[in-house]
């Protein structure tokens, strides 16, 4: 009987080693899939955050162009009595404003019928095409980024995926 006792003895300490050895696999595994989870979590909220920056990009630019829209200077009614008190002769207003006018009335009409001309004294400086276009350039960049990022996640999600496969299949 003792001969007999031996190889159970001995199949079950095998068949303990190989469950402790697949035990330590799926920690092993499970580390992996945590690691990884982790990653992509990690990748996710940059994402978040990077598609977040990106719109306040944009939505700073649309403010930028509104307020250049709305930001009109204040319309002045010119009349030929203030006229006259500001310029001494016709003359000299007609040449501060440069507009062709034969009388006071005439020059009134015209300053209050002008198209509205910012101020050169506004010291906002309009951004320039070139400006536009680099700004343009950096948000594709960031898209691009973002779309590499989401394609190392995808891959990374697969990843995990056929390792919860293989485990089940164990």
């Amino acid at each position: 009987m003792n001969k007999k006792s031996a190889p159970i003895n001995q199949k079950k300490s095998s068949m303990a080693e190989q469950i402790r050895t697949i035990a330590d696999q799926l920690k092993q595994e499970t580390k992996i899939q945590i690691k990884a989870t982790s990653r992509i979590l990690g990748a996710a909220a940059q994402i978040a955050e990077n598609h977040d920056q990106l719109i306040d990009e944009v939505v700073d630019m649309v403010n930028e162009d509104l307020d250049k829209d709305t930001s009109s200077p204040e319309t002045i009614l010119y009349t030929v009595n203030n006229l006259k008190q500001q310029y001494k002769t016709l003359r000299e207003a007609k040449l501060y404003f440069d507009i062709k006018a034969n009388s006071w009335e005439s020059l009134a009409n015209k300053l209050n019928h002008q198209p509205i001309i910012e101020s050169t004294q506004n010291n906002v400086r309009e951004p320039s095409i070139s400006d536009l276009y680099a700004r343009l350039i950096m948000i594709e960049n960031d898209l691009k980024n973002m779309s590499i990022e989401n394609n190392q996640i995808i891959s990374l999600l697969k990843q995990i995926l056929l390792n919860q496969d293989e485990n089940q299949e164990r």
